[in-house]
């Protein structure tokens, strides 16, 4: 009850905050109309640091959730909080350094208290360090960058294939939205140089080793730890390369190295008139199955022995396999934007692989060997951003100034196209003045104690959260 008695007062605090918060700006102006959820996971208003621009906020953000009972496969402690009290600062800055040169910023300092982590302790301040980079123009159109960066790749929403850096880099997530988790991610130490034309552009990068890799398991106490570990483990190369085709037809060729597997990768997207876009990506390469992948890594960090006998596999073939995101826009008049798309991972669970998958835990202790692998392979097909599912189907719906202005509605399901099982979420934003914004998100999961996403622990979230912008 003391943790509970916590968060219904904190909750409390936020509310009087945005209240007066409320009536001390009632006489501001309203925040841009914001045309993306990108926009708005940066912020509405900019702030200034050190000669600096860019954005500046502080959030609150207090969840609670609720959990199922009755898992065919128990969970393995620690489970997840039942409730978590997050308050942050964060900052995303870029400061010139002369005529053709400038830094970047990009961070995020965590005060948390959540059930069963106590206070006060070291887990209770953490900070993430998502870029901070230089860029410099030597020539005009070329530039050259170094230092950590969040490289981004991919046209689609819901999963990007040929989005090979964000494997491990999304830290305490506040949303399960992948096109906010994007943003909000560890970026990788690199030197990246690019090359932008008039029909075509190329860009190299190559993201050095500089620590030995770590096990899968996140550490509460990490601190101001900048998790080399996670984003710089081995070797990695990226070439990028686009050339316009034709008339909105520009489509970007990928190949990325690590260490002795490559992938090629393929982005395209077209117009279909003024309000839809259809897009394609797809990558490939020879790989083991998810399964395999999650226990060759938990053998390489310690976690497992190395000689440690395979209590699930999907079958320890090398070969190649494809991922695909295929799907289409559409934007009405009323500012409402939909997506659909259709996702494939060509090393993903099978129907056949989720039956063996629950028949080798039911009825096991959670303390179980066995059970706590079975959980590690969902655990790390979750931190490598890759759906453990096959097939599925993506539908995401944003509205901007829904009802009234400066109010975003955001809603997305992912569902297991084998089984029915889904994830879903929610979310409203509303600026109240171009200072102050508060919002609430729900999120969920459905389906049968023996599908995909019915059998997670966590059934729904409700998060509370206002923002101050400076």
């Amino acid at each position: 009850m003391k943790g509970w008695s916590l968060a219904l007062a904190t909750l409390a605090f936020v509310f009087t905050g945005i209240a007066l918060a409320a009536d001390e700006d009632k006489d501001l102006d309203l925040i841009p109309g914001q045309s993306s959820h990108s926009e708005q996971v940066l912020g509405p208003a900019s702030g200034s640091l050190f000669g600096g621009e860019g954005r500046l906020f502080v959030e609150n953000a207090l969840s609670f959730a609720a959990t199922r009972n009755d898992l065919l496969v128990p969970v393995p402690a620690p489970t997840s909080p039942r409730w978590q009290e997050q308050f942050f600062g964060d900052a995303r800055m870029e400061w010139p350094l002369g005529s053709n040169a400038h830094a970047v910023y990009s961070g995020r300092l965590n005060l948390v208290a959540e059930d069963g982590l106590g206070f006060p302790n070291r887990g209770n301040v953490t900070n993430d360090l998502r870029e901070a980079y230089v860029s410099v123009e030597p020539h005009p159109r070329s530039y050259f960058d170094a230092g950590r960066i969040n490289l981004k790749s991919g046209v689609a929403l819901g999963f990007n294939p040929t989005d090979f850096f964000k494997a491990r880099a999304v830290v305490d997530p506040l949303t399960a939205d992948p096109s906010a988790l994007r943003e909000d991610r560890l970026g990788t130490v690199m030197i990246r140089g690019q090359r932008v034309g008039e029909a075509s552009s190329l860009m190299v990068a190559y993201a050095p080793h500089l620590t030995h890799q770590v096990p899968l398991a996140p550490d509460p106490y990490r601190g101001f730890d900048p998790l080399w570990g996670r984003t710089n483990g081995t070797d990695r190369w990226l070439v990028k390369a686009s050339a316009q085709l034709g008339d909105g037809v520009n489509p970007e060729v990928l190949a990325y190295g690590e260490k002795d597997k490559w992938q090629l990768g393929v982005n395209i997207a077209e117009s279909m008139g003024q309000s839809t876009v259809a897009y394609l990506e797809w990558s490939g390469g020879r790989n083991v199955s998810i399964a395999d992948q999650a226990l060759e890594f938990a053998r390489a960090t310690g976690t497992i022995p190395p000689d440690a006998p395979g209590v699930f596999t999907q079958g320890s073939d090398e070969r190649f396999r494809s991922r695909v995101a295929v799907g289409a826009s559409y934007t009405t008049e009323s500012k409402i934007t939909f997506n659909l798309e259709y996702h494939y991972n060509g090393a993903g669970f099978s129907r056949a692989d989720w039956n063996r998958w629950f028949a080798a835990g039911e009825g096991r202790p959670d303390s179980s060997a066995i059970v706590r692998t079975l959980w590690y392979i969902r655990d790390y097909a979750a931190a490598q951003q890759e759906p453990i599912q096959q097939h599925s189907i993506f539908v995401r719906a944003d509205w901007v100034d829904a009802f009234v202005p400066k109010l975003e509605l955001t809603g997305f399901v992912m569902a297991d196209a084998a089984d029915g099982s889904s994830l879903w979420q929610g979310e409203s934003n509303y600026a109240t003045t171009d200072l102050w914004s508060f919002g609430v998100l729900a999120s969920g999961t459905t389906g049968g104690r023996h599908s995909n996403f019915g059998s997670l622990p966590r059934e729904t979230r409700i998060l509370l959260k206002v923002m101050r912008y400076f």
